[in-house]
């Protein structure tokens, strides 16, 4: 599952993204307020979960909150700060905000709420194509009701795609969602499609190469 993770403690951000990491998410950190902004206020943004710290250099949480909400009102969102004020967790919970987490904060807690926001997401937790199932709370893939294992990369990877099947993944578009912050070789990606291949081959699903527009995972 990819989430976004606003902030600019650069220790902080740092740390929550080994963390959720290890947890199985993919994490794209930000660290502007105004570059949070913009990505969060077309119309797919292309997360499934944000977590935002008010307090941020160009535009504050609780604007960028305000945005996403007036076009899309079932990302959940979990409020990150270090105000403890009343009055600030009650604004961020009216402006939309689905939980609260005051600085400093255990790890663990941070973990199970983040869990916690996603089980509530539960008509979009399956993924679909073909034979090939994937259930994003549990973080399994299914192929023809049999269990498919795979490294945590090529899962990323294979999530991205499931959920865009049908329509062609650019690489760049792939690197930023499925190995966000990490630092891949020029032909990573090639390699990791090939490999996805080669398990999905005999199946009912296939991953075309569109020249010039990426990548497509569709049903056969």
């Amino acid at each position: 599952m990819q989430l976004l993770l606003v902030e600019d403690d650069a220790l902080l951000a740092e740390t929550l993204q080994d963390a959720l990491r290890l947890e199985g998410y993919s994490v794209l950190a930000i660290a502007d307020g105004e570059a949070a902004y913009q990505r969060l206020t077309g119309p797919s943004h292309g997360h499934e979960l944000i977590l935002l710290d008010l307090n941020l250099p160009g535009r504050s949480g609780l604007e960028i909150l305000a945005a996403l909400r007036r076009h899309d009102s079932a990302t959940p969102v979990l409020i990150l700060t270090a105000r403890g004020a009343v009055e600030d967790r009650v604004r961020g919970l009216d402006l939309g905000a689905d939980d609260y987490l005051a600085k400093p904060f255990a790890l663990d807690e941070l973990e199970a709420r983040v869990r916690a926001l996603l089980r509530r997401q539960k008509p979009g937790a399956r993924l679909q194509v073909g034979s090939l199932a994937f259930d994003s709370l549990a973080q399994r893939f299914t192929l023809a009701g049999e269990p498919l294992s795979l490294p945590p990369r090529e899962q990323r990877l294979l999530s991205c795609l499931m959920r865009r099947a049908g329509e062609p993944v650019d690489r760049q578009q792939l690197a930023r969602e499925a190995f966000a912050g990490e630092t891949l070789g020029d032909n990573a990606i090639e390699v990791y499609v090939h490999r996805l291949r080669r398990r999905l081959t005999g199946s009912d699903v296939i991953l075309h190469t569109v020249r010039g527009l990426g990548y497509l995972l569709a049903p056969t």
